[in-house]
C-alpha cells in the first residue's frame, strides 16, 4: 500500500491503495463515485470511461498510479452547481438511456468529443462512440441527443 494522490472532479484525494489497483476500483470503492461502471473489465465496452486531461479514457484496466499527475473527471464531475451539463441534459431530454449501465461512459465520451470538436461529422461521432456497447438499443436516441447538441452549438 502507498498513498496515491489523485485529482478527481476538481478535488485532491490522498488514498492508501496498492498502486496496481485499477482506477475504476479507486473511483468506485474509495471515492464512492459510482457513475463509471465495470462492464467487461477488458477495455471493450466503454462503461468505465472517464475524462483524463480532457480525453475519454477507460478506467477498468489501467493502474490508478498512472493517473497521479492527471485531472480526472467522472460523470459526477460534469454537472456544475447542481445543473446538468449540456450533454447530460440532452441525453435526459432525448431519453437516451434504457438500463443506464453504459450511459455514463457514452456521456463522458460525447463530452470529450464535443470539447474537441463542437461540430463533429457523423463519422466523427461514430468514431468517438465506436467502442461503447449498449445492449438495450439506445443508439438512435444517443445519436439524436448528440445531433441536438451539435445543432445548438453546445
Amino acid at each position: 500500500m502507498f498513498e496515491l494522490n489523485l485529482d478527481v472532479n476538481g478535488e485532491a484525494h490522498a488514498i492508501d491503495v496498492d498502486p496496481d489497483t485499477p482506477l475504476i476500483y479507486v473511483l468506485r470503492n474509495h471515492l464512492k463515485l459510482t457513475g463509471p461502471k465495470l462492464g467487461c473489465g477488458q477495455e471493450q465496452c466503454g462503461a468505465c470511461v472517464v475524462l483524463v486531461d480532457g480525453e475519454a479514457t477507460n478506467s477498468c484496466v489501467r493502474a490508478a498510479s498512472e493517473f497521479e499527475s492527471a485531472k480526472i473527471v467522472t460523470i459526477e464531475g460534469l454537472a456544475e452547481g447542481g445543473e446538468l451539463s449540456p450533454v447530460q441534459q440532452a441525453f435526459r431530454d432525448e431519453g437516451a438511456a434504457q438500463c443506464g449501465y453504459c450511459t455514463s461512459g457514452i456521456i463522458v465520451a460525447t463530452t470529450a468529443l464535443l470539447n474537441q470538436n463542437a461540430q463533429p461529422s457523423e463519422a466523427d461521432i461514430h468514431e468517438a462512440l465506436h467502442d461503447h456497447l449498449c445492449r438495450c438499443g439506445s443508439h438512435r436516441r444517443v445519436l439524436t441527443a448528440i445531433g441536438r447538441l451539435t445543432a445548438e452549438g453546445a
